[in-house]
């Protein structure tokens, strides 16, 4: 276990062991570099003549068509291996030059293949009817069917071909904001030492910081996140502006391929309805005072005149503090997925304890948080920062989801159906951790061990569903701001992410000035309207956990189904097929009653 008091090593000095296997990809940055060079071609334009050789006979039929299809595919397929592995390599230490500079270099290389590509579905959707209506049912091309009839279904928001190559041309530009978020986050913030109640300094980074936020030291608590936020409010100006930038790159694609509105933008590829989006929002608004139930409850529990925004996250039970080795964790994890089958949990247990799937520990300037990657021709990979918390052992079953989920999808589809749609891919992680907490709550228990594992439970279904949808909120609001034209300045957000907040927590909770500049941390805020998709996540996993384990064989097989669709279908149908229809308010509805269901239950263990 890797604890608080533990100096944070240099990536260098970290043991071979506790590193994921990036090394399986490329043996070394030189043999990345060699490849690199083969299939990007850097002393050539166009880079993929073979590509642009299909220009103009794109409608001369199955063969020609197909041919350009693979070809396509294939190139991107090696990019993918080649990103796959410099992004890793980057997020070790985000300090790195070298690692940098790659990273750099295969973003560039993979913008370029847009620009190269950007005449081709132009092309397409200028074909005549009937041409395209034969490509969709030639059995030669059943494998790009969906691929097809999803571009198909773009046509009213693809623009000619030299107006696809000019935005092609700026979209490497577009993303400057998020990046240089990611820069000033990662690895330019520093954040000053605080003081624990004793009058100790304790080195604070943005790992050490949850840690801080889960301790019974309150005085350390309080410091941790005055001291943490009051650092970014010291940049609030050139955070705006970044955000400002991130949300113009949106508006700037809004209205250029004549969609109503952002949301309806980020929404349509996938056969989204926005009133899945804003149905979310007014379900969870319409039941907050559940939540300002369980702050009455945290307040009670920890015995507090005031509950401030650093309370949140302190287990109410001061005598129940769970801590496991990364071993402990790994075991338990793999113990939990046992309902999915043989099968499942052997492929999970292997890829933890023998092909080194994981980066476990914090290192100096490693990036902060967590999530699962890989490409189509690796294993998954998961980056974590693991202190030993049971906040931890829950991340390694969530990233674990994910990482099961790329499995069982790039082993049942072809490359391009391959990678899960945005919307689903918090289902998997979720539905893991009610796993691990179901299995955790079959062992022999004290009334004191039940309560904190409920807590848990609820803090989980807090901050993924409740906190996910005031993030999405916030988002919408500052995304609507933008398209009427009114400026973003840090005094409009932090008055209007206060409101959020005096909404969501109610009034039992003190909020605290710092929490007004809470937004400008948050990196999925950098993301395309990705954090809605937590909360509808939380909520169809729920839906799906109950389906297997009170519909057997059936509900099993149903949700190992689910996991292998891959982009197959669109994320709602995949979804209907296993037995859950996110078009309409019951699974989010049927979340807010296990969340005041599990408070109840709280209460009457507590007293």
């Amino acid at each position: 276990m890797i604890g608080n008091e533990i100096e944070l090593k240099e990536r260098s000095g970290v043991e071979r062991e506790d590193k994921w296997d990036v090394e399986a990809l490329y043996p070394s940055l030189a043999e990345w570099e060699k490849e690199l060079v083969e299939v990007a071609r850097p002393d050539q334009r166009p880079r993929w003549p073979e590509l642009v050789a299909f220009k103009g006979r794109l409608g001369e039929g199955t063969v020609v068509f197909k041919e350009f299809l693979d070809k396509s595919f294939a190139i991107d397929r090696k990019l993918s291996n080649l990103y796959t592995y410099a992004h890793m390599r980057a997020d070790e230490d985000v300090a790195n030059e070298e690692h940098k500079r790659a990273h750099s270099m295969i973003l560039a290389i993979y913008y370029e293949f847009g620009e190269e590509l950007a005449w081709a579905e132009p092309e397409i959707l200028a074909l005549p009817k009937e041409t395209i209506k034969g490509y969709l049912n030639d059995p030669q091309l059943k494998e790009y069917h969906t691929h097809l009839e999803r571009v198909v279904r773009m046509k009213p928001h693809t623009l000619s071909s030299e107006k696809e190559e000019l935005l092609a041309l700026g979209a490497k530009a577009l993303t400057t904001p998020g990046k240089a978020f990611g820069a000033l986050n990662n690895a330019d913030l520093k954040f000053p030492q605080v003081e624990n109640e004793k009058g100790e300094e304790k080195e604070l980074t943005h790992g050490k910081y949850l840690v801080f936020m889960r301790s019974r030291d309150r005085v350390l608590r309080k410091n941790a996140f005055q001291t943490l936020h009051t650092t970014f409010v010291e940049h609030e100006n050139t955070l705006t502006e970044l955000m400002n930038g991130h949300v113009q790159s949106h508006l700037f694609g809004v209205r250029a391929r004549g969609y109503r509105s952002c949301l309806e933008s980020a929404l349509f590829p996938n056969q989204i309805d926005t009133s899945v989006y804003t149905n979310l929002v007014q379900t969870v608004r319409k039941h907050l005072p559940v939540l300002h139930r369980y702050m009455e409850v945290r307040k009670e529990g920890l015995a507090l005149d005031e509950l401030h925004m650093y309370d949140m996250y302190v287990p109410l039970l001061e005598d129940v503090a769970l801590h496991f080795d990364f071993n402990q964790a790994t075991k338990l994890v793999i113990d939990s997925v046992a309902p999915l089958g043989e099968e499942y949990q052997q492929a999970l247990k292997k890829g933890l304890l023998e092909e080194r799937w994981v980066d476990r520990y914090e290192n100096k300037r490693k990036r902060s948080g967590a999530y699962s990657c890989g490409s189509y021709d690796s294993s998954p990979f998961i980056l974590m920062n693991f202190h030993g918390e049971f906040h931890d052992l829950m991340t390694l079953a969530h990233e674990a989801g994910h990482s099961m989920h790329s499995l069982h999808s790039h082993k049942h589809q072809p490359y391009q159906y391959s990678s899960y749609p945005i919307f689903l891919a918090e289902v998997a992680s979720t539905f893991n951790e009610e796993l691990l907490f179901h299995h955790l709550m079959q062992q022999d228990l004290s009334d004191k061990e039940k309560a904190f594992l409920i807590n848990q439970k609820i803090e989980d279904i807090r901050a993924t569903f409740f906190r996910q949808t005031m993030f999405a909120e916030f988002e919408l609001l500052v995304h609507t701001l933008a398209e009427e034209n009114i400026p973003l300045t840090p005094g409009l957000l932090k008055e209007r992410y206060r409101q959020l907040n005096r909404d969501y927590f109610g009034p039992e909770v003190t909020l605290d000035e710092e929490i007004d500049i809470e937004w400008a941390r948050i990196p999925h805020f950098y993301s395309n309207f990705y954090v809605y998709q937590y909360a509808t996540g939380i909520s169809a996993a729920h839906a799906l956990f109950e389906r297997v384990m009170e519909g057997g064989e059936e509900g099993k097989k149903d949700y190992l189904a689910f996991l292998c669709a891959g982009c197959s279908d669109y994320p709602l149908d995949i979804l209907q097929r296993a037995g859950v229809n996110m078009r309409q308010e019951g699974p989010i509805e049927a979340t807010i009653k296990q969340f005041d269901r599990l408070v109840g239950e709280l209460k009457d263990l507590t007293q």
